[in-house]
């Protein structure tokens, strides 16, 4: 597109949607600085996106998307100590759940030739130098942010012995850790990420995509902005921690200027990427935080090493992969971040915000069906041995397109234990010994007697079936305090049912300020696992289909764990918030 074309229409999406963020792309747009809008979403493949990064990923991809840009998916693998391929298959897994996908996949290794390029030019520029201090030294060299720093001893190198030094870095001489690249800014800068910062250093690991080629990895500040520019990001997106950065960041791009150096560019051409550099700009926005989690990458490696929880994707674990396991669905999280909103103001969102996001999008789209959690024998004694019907109920009873199921009613039934009390609380609108209730689209039912073992436990409830309220009937509206949910104990499939809730008794699980850690808060409840009766329809369900157990809440059928033959089922939220206050 040529740059004094128009800029391309924003979508309805993006005409809807207002924060600081899409108001700075419509100005560009408008003033002509952009035809055109490129994004990225960069993550390091070290560990699997939590949902935190949902946010990054809607903003990256949805901002694209709703100004026809473009968005890349890259990479940032400068680490190969702490990267697995592993890692890299689940991102690419949770973008495309989320419902986007990637205009190009990158890697930073892509890009290794022109960092190497480029660290070069910047050395015969006399702006970077190579240095051997240690980690341990270089750390007593920066000062504090009340002091300035100290300039390297190494600093005064000439730009041939820095070049000599480089070059036998890159041929692998030197031991790890040995001696470092470093930017030629300012020791006695405010911002301590601009005192001569590492832009290389050695590391003999070898990489997943590059294998043993390179001994020395970039830096993730240098990569990443140059990573920008090479694929001519127009706006880099990123959390309001590199807001510190953003200086460097600006540093790495206006001091290499690829955009002015095409020939930086070349190693690009064995990856087939040739590329029009550009200059990015970063802009930064608050991160999303939920009380009752940590998103920590290293406190959520620990919860899986410590076998803590069951592994990255278990369904109480905040990683996408977790909640794509425990039911949430991609309309409730893209949901969840057009609510909370794009700002420059950090801020915790209550944990009820998610889950009403979810319980928003289940009410609306998921089926539904009767499932028993914890059985309780109900017998129609007046209904005659062997007895069985066909029952029409509505799969959603706000969506008629769903269709209509047969559900199968017999003599014998299961119901909830709590939905009986021999000595009812106040209030109590369910069945009691001699009391009625309606059986959901059956009919009305009194409990003539309860059956207990030894031990004094109640064991079975038998009842008369009034044939004048069954469907149809003259009686069929005659008014009751409670409906209670059932099913049919001849045709009910045995389920295992996981009844989850937050993995975290606090709001706060990170704060130590009393001496104790997020292990010390842990719920003890976030995870029973209960064997219950299910109507059929239920056991036929597709891993990860979703249905609302009436009364129960919205369930999911496990993605990995769930068959027809035995179904697995996991709960996604209750019905109503049973964590609010009071």
């Amino acid at each position: 597109m040529s740059p004094h074309a128009d800029p391309p229409a924003p979508s309805a999406a993006a005409a809807e949607k207002r924060d600081f963020i899409r108001q700075i792309v419509r100005d560009d747009l408008a003033s002509g600085k952009h035809a055109a809008i490129r994004t990225r979403f960069p993550p390091e493949p070290n560990g699997y996106l939590h949902i935190g990064h949902a946010k990054a990923i809607c903003l990256d991809f949805g901002i694209a998307a709703e100004f026809g840009g473009r968005c890349n998916l890259r990479f940032d693998d400068t680490n190969p100590a702490k990267e697995d391929p592993e890692f890299v298959r689940a991102i690419q897994d949770d973008v495309r759940w989320l419902g986007f996908d990637w205009a190009s996949l990158r890697h930073a290794s892509d890009y290794f030739g022109v960092y190497y390029l480029a660290a070069q030019k910047l050395i015969r520029d006399g702006k970077a130098f190579v240095c051997d201090l240690s980690a341990e030294e270089v750390r007593q060299y920066r000062g504090s942010l009340t002091e300035p720093g100290r300039e390297s001893p190494y600093r005064g190198r000439g730009v041939e012995e820095n070049l000599d030094l480089f070059a036998r870095m890159r041929a692998g001489e030197f031991a790890d850790g040995a001696r470092t690249l470093r930017a030629k800014i300012d020791m006695a800068s405010g911002n301590i990420n601009l005192r001569d910062p590492a832009l290389y250093r050695i590391k003999h690991v070898e990489h997943q995509n590059t294998g043993a080629e390179w001994p020395i990895y970039p830096m993730y500040d240098f990569a990443h902005a140059l990573g920008d520019a090479i694929e001519g990001i127009t706006h880099s997106l990123c959390t309001l921690e590199f807001e510190d950065h953003r200086p460097l960041y600006d540093w790495c791009v206006d001091h290499v200027d690829l955009a002015g150096h095409p020939e930086l560019l070349e190693p690009l051409r064995a990856h087939g990427l040739p590329e029009e550099a550009a200059k990015p700009r970063q802009i930064e926005f608050s991160r999303l935080n939920i009380n009752y989690t940590v998103m920590s990458k290293r406190k959520l490696t620990q919860l899986v090493a410590e076998h803590l929880v069951d592994g990255w994707d278990d369904p109480r674990m905040y990683t996408l992969q977790g909640l794509r396991r425990r039911g949430y669905t991609p309309a409730a999280l893209r949901l969840l971040v057009d609510r909370v909103g794009i700002s420059k103001q950090n801020s915790v969102i209550d944990f009820s915000v998610l889950e009403g996001c979810l319980r928003e999008d289940l009410d609306a789209s998921a089926p539904r069906r009767m499932a028993v959690v914890d059985p309780l024998r109900l017998v129609l004694a007046n209904l005659p041995e062997g007895h069985e019907e066909s029952l029409a109920f509505p799969n959603h009873p706000k969506d008629e397109a769903q269709g209509e199921r047969q559900v199968p009613f017999s003599r014998e039934l299961w119901i909830e234990r709590e939905d009986f009390a021999e000595v009812p609380p106040k209030g109590w609108k369910r069945l009691v010994p001699g009391g009625e209730a309606r059986l959901r689209g059956a009919g009305i039912v009194r409990i003539d007697e309860v059956v207990k073992d030894a031990t004094g436990r109640v064991m079975e409830l038998r009842g008369w079936l009034d044939p004048e309220s069954r469907p149809g009937m003259e009686g069929a509206n005659r008014k009751v305090k409670g409906t209670l949910h059932w099913v049919s104990a001849r045709h009910a499939v045995a389920a295992e049912i996981r009844l989850y809730d937050r993995l975290f008794s606090v709001e706060k699980p990170d704060d130590e300020s009393d001496g104790k850690t997020y292990r010390d808060h842990l719920n003890p409840d976030s995870k029973k696992t209960v064997h219950g009766w299910i109507e059929p329809a239920a056991a036929l369900a597709a891993p990860e289909q979703s249905f609302q157990f009436e009364r129960s809440g919205y369930f999911v059928a496990d993605r990995y764990d769930h068959t027809p033959g035995k179904p697995v089922f996991n709960r996604s939220v209750t019905l109503r918030d049973t964590w609010a206050a009071g």
